[in-house]
């Protein structure tokens, strides 16, 4: 039996090469694309922060910008993707993230095969500011903002909200069209009374047996792949019956897996379990217990990311201590070390040229 856990394993981990770190001959640099905070010892310099939620940055590069962008992908789910783009001196990078959502604008060429743009065609974006005291952005989107179907409402929503929230001083967003701030969506009606924050959701579904009266959301990442065979993460938020500990809940839904109905794969294997989460200033801790695990052997680095991304998407902590079998001394298959806390990814789903 421990010969054939220890085969799943290794299974899921060559299944599982997530691109949340690209190097050599890669679309971004490694420096740039380093996923996971390094020991406290070492000179690299990486950061990842409550503030933004470490999924969207904008770093320089010569004369381009690395970040995030929500996208449509070949499944119809949104997914982050981490790209490169010219930014100007006087452009801001929440204006030109939402210009690379335009579908068929004239960053088209920036967007990996398997996703598309889910922004309206035509659409420009005529004012973007940000309210410093409030972590507000307001976006004002031309006419053309409206030309889509009724299906397409929520992942609009969605995507902007997610792209922008992902940014260093934004946790909330007003959308504009024409001058005139939404106080609904104009296809659907969808309401946005108030600022839209991350609670509203991405690629939403519900756990089998939910209880709607007295459910919670969690947010969880789970695998896909592209046309050309490489591995991303999928974030889905899943509605689950309430508890106490919703981070525990989460942790417990991943191990769970995807819905059977999802075109997407577990990145932990069932036999693990979640003995506890507990968390104290801004670090959180999770004990795992998987009686496959050997001590020394590596560790799929995309399970322990996936639980990194989901604890510091459903918690305010800024950083993840993981302990397997009661033990910190764990390297992964990137022979990254957990032995010290954790950073959220500073980008994710960067992928190769």
């Amino acid at each position: 039996m421990t010969h054939y856990r220890l085969f799943r394993r290794a299974a899921l981990a060559g299944a599982l090469a997530l691109p949340i770190l690209t190097t050599g001959c890669g679309l971004f640099s490694q420096e740039a694309s380093q996923s996971i905070d390094p020991p406290q010892n070492s000179t690299q310099n990486v950061s990842g922060n409550a503030a933004d939620n470490g999924t969207t940055a904008a770093v320089n590069q010569k004369d381009q910008t690395q970040m995030t962008v929500y996208l449509k992908d070949h499944n119809g789910l949104l997914a982050p993707v981490t790209v490169l783009a010219s930014l100007g001196g006087a452009e801001k990078a929440g204006q030109k993230a939402l210009e690379l959502m335009v579908d068929g604008g004239s960053s088209a060429k920036e967007i990996p095969e398997g996703f598309q743009a889910i922004i309206p065609k035509g659409t420009t974006v005529k004012n973007f500011t940000i309210v410093p005291d409030q972590k507000l952005a307001v976006v004002d989107f031309s006419k053309s903002f409206a030309m889509y179907t009724a299906a397409e409402e929520r992942q609009i929503v969605e995507a902007v909200t997610w792209t922008l929230t992902g940014m260093p001083g934004i946790n909330k967003v007003d959308i504009w069209m024409e001058g005139k701030k939404l106080a609904q969506m104009p296809v659907n009606g969808l309401p946005m009374d108030g600022p839209l924050t991350r609670s509203v959701g991405i690629n939403l579904q519900a756990a089998d047996g939910v209880n709607y009266s007295q459910s919670t959301p969690v947010t969880l990442y789970f695998s896909a792949v592209t046309p050309n065979n490489e591995s991303y993460y999928v974030p889905v938020t899943r509605l689950v019956n309430r508890s106490d500990n919703k981070a525990k809940s989460a942790i417990q839904q991943l191990i769970n897996g995807p819905l059977v109905t999802d075109p997407l794969t577990a990145v932990i294997t069932p036999d693990v379990v979640v003995k506890s989460v507990t968390k104290k200033n801004d670090i959180i801790t999770v004990e795992l217990q998987d009686n496959a695990y050997q001590e020394g052997q590596q560790e799929p680095a995309e399970m322990l990311q996936a639980v990194v991304l989901a604890l510091t998407e459903n918690t305010t902590a800024t950083k993840v201590q993981i302990k397997l079998n009661g033990k910190t001394n764990i390297i992964d298959t990137n022979n990254q070390s957990y032995s010290e806390p954790v950073s959220r990814p500073e980008h994710v789903n960067a992928f190769k040229s």
